[in-house]
């Protein structure tokens, strides 16, 4: 082996780097999001409503793909991931303007148990645990598209 050759990977391109990073940056949310629900349901003992359910059966998934797809980096994975986070969005949106009233409490789909506009679904009495929601899968839109765009001009 001469002293010019390298056993050295390749270096990543700009592009690939960006890329990774947004695919990170979305998986740290969706995990985020993931963690906080357990914290709110598991340690602090709110009962979601099914409305969060709802949210969480597009979330969990969400943290589990992303994660694997930075693992792999996998910049396809916005084929899955933002179908997805778009189903959680309108959900945690629908359930967001229900908290807000400004849709009609008739509307409301619980039946029993937890109210999807009951004073639980607040943080320190001042944020909407939906909004929170909306905030997270909005965050996760954008970043997936970023990723699909791949960052060309």
């Amino acid at each position: 082996m001469s002293v010019h050759q390298s056993n050295s990977y390749p270096v990543p391109s700009k592009e690939t780097e960006r890329t990774w990073q947004m695919l990170f940056l979305s998986w740290l949310v969706a995990l985020a999001a993931t963690l906080g629900v357990l914290f709110i349901g598991e340690v602090m003992g709110q009962e979601p409503c099914m409305l969060c359910w709802y949210q969480r059966a597009f979330m969990f998934p969400l943290a589990v793909v992303l994660g694997a797809a930075c693992l792999l980096s996998d910049a396809g994975i916005w084929r899955y991931g933002l179908p997805l986070a778009a189903f959680g969005w309108v959900i945690a949106a629908y359930h967001t303007l229900l908290v807000a009233g400004v849709i009609p409490k008739p509307l409301e789909p619980c039946g029993g148990g937890v109210s999807c506009t009951s004073d639980d679904m607040m943080i320190f009495s001042v944020v909407p645990i939906p909004l929170l929601s909306v905030g997270a899968f909005s965050a996760i839109i954008i970043l997936l598209l970023l990723v699909r765009k791949g960052f060309r001009s």
